[in-house]
């Protein structure tokens, strides 16, 4: 099997780490030699419930039992995306009533740049340096990161960027500017928060030059920073909101959300504005329903700064500078890039699976199920303390 992944299937580095899985269930995934790795990284934030929760399995199920795909989306009338979309308005602000689903984070992306322009029929768009908004072209133009998008140049034109938390660069927000994207806790640049009120000030100079304000909460979105999402405790609302990740507890998933008086233009001039095929598809917004309603109806959210409390209690380290991030979207910065390697790949042999950030090479991932109990925590926190002792007694 690891020659035919090797030989076979595209590759995302020269370094895969070649785990060979054979199941997963709950907090845990288990190679093909059933050996145990507790996750600590829930697929890149994308597994809000753990592994195969029953609520979205038999979700995933019975939507099987009815039908696939039928039509291209925004055609036929299906309950599972109907009642996604329902769903999702009925816990967000008045003014994002109206979901565009679609296959990913990155294509919801590509909506909400789209969106902003139709709307406000400027092409400027301003980005944070360092940000990570997906990987097709033109979430590409609006990743401040040259090191990734040189390779791949030209990329869509009409893009600049400001520094995240910098009140200054605010003033470069212009009345030519369709929109500002903004992660809310930027991810890739190692789980970075915002300062000072600093969205709420992006957002009002939006306003007060006509601009949009897009929030991209992929990451941050879904339950795991405490709340439905993380704008939530910033004191702003956006115009443009993305989210994908987590929304399908493990399947594949992404939407922009808006206004229905915004998204309606999309429909003419010209028409089609915005299409897709697989976009809502059916079993994927039934397990989106589930996991959202499982959410909304526990008390995982409210658990979830207890949670970040205990990581940040326990993991007390002098190999360890500071812990950034917010609730379950945690991020470890080391002291040198070689320890925060030496931290994942050796939690491989001892069983917990972590994971590098895009961007910060010193950070280490922690963004587990929100699901994972307190006993689990104190498991992989006890493992990470214990590889870090290790790596001081070989140097």
């Amino acid at each position: 099997m690891k020659n035919d992944f090797l030989k076979y299937q595209a590759q995302t580095s020269g370094h895969p780490l070649l785990l060979e899985i054979k199941e997963a269930k709950g907090s845990y995934v288990f190679d093909k030699n059933d050996k145990k790795y507790l996750d600590f990284i829930a697929g890149v934030s994308a597994n809000t419930l753990g592994h195969q929760p029953k609520p979205v399995v038999d979700a995933v199920k019975k939507q099987l039992d009815a039908y696939m795909h039928v039509m291209v989306y925004g055609e036929f009338i299906q309950e599972p995306q109907v009642a996604l979309a329902k769903l999702l308005a009925e816990h967000l602000p008045i003014s994002l009533n109206c979901t565009y689903l679609t296959n990913s984070g990155t294509e919801a992306t590509e909506g909400a740049l789209k969106l902003a322009k139709r709307v406000t029929g400027r092409f400027e768009i301003i980005a944070a340096r360092n940000a990570y908004h997906g990987n097709t072209q033109g979430a590409m133009s609006v990743c401040g990161k040259e090191e990734q998008n040189a390779a791949f140049r030209p990329l869509v034109p009409g893009s600049s960027f400001i520094d995240f938390n910098n009140e200054e660069d605010i003033h470069k927000i212009t009345k030519n500017t369709a929109a500002v994207i903004l992660e809310t806790i930027q991810g890739g640049a190692g789980f970075i928060v915002p300062e000072n009120k600093y969205l709420k000030r992006v957002k009002e100079r939006c306003e007060a030059v006509g601009a949009l304000l897009i929030l991209d909460e992929i990451q941050s979105g879904i339950g795991r920073t405490g709340s439905f999402f993380a704008f939530e405790q910033f004191d702003v609302s956006p115009d443009i909101l993305i989210t994908g990740k987590g929304l399908g507890g493990g399947m594949p998933i992404g939407a922009f959300i808006s206004s229905q008086e915004m998204m309606i233009q999309l429909t003419e001039n010209p028409k089609l504005g915005h299409i897709t095929t697989f976009g809502g598809h059916p079993v994927i917004a039934a397990a989106a329903e589930a996991t959202l309603r499982t959410l909304f109806t526990s008390t995982l959210m409210d658990a979830v700064p207890k949670k970040e409390a205990l990581i940040r209690s326990l993991l007390v380290h002098d190999s360890i500078i500071e812990i950034r991030g917010k609730g379950l979207m945690l991020a470890i910065l080391l002291k040198e890039p070689e320890l925060a390697d030496y931290l994942i790949l050796e939690g491989l042999k001892h069983g917990i699976l972590l994971f590098w950030l895009l961007y910060e090479a010193k950070a280490v991932r922690i963004t587990p199920p929100l699901t994972i109990t307190e006993d689990e925590i104190k498991q992989g926190c006890e493992l990470i303390l214990s590889i870090l002792n290790k790596s001081k007694e070989t140097t």
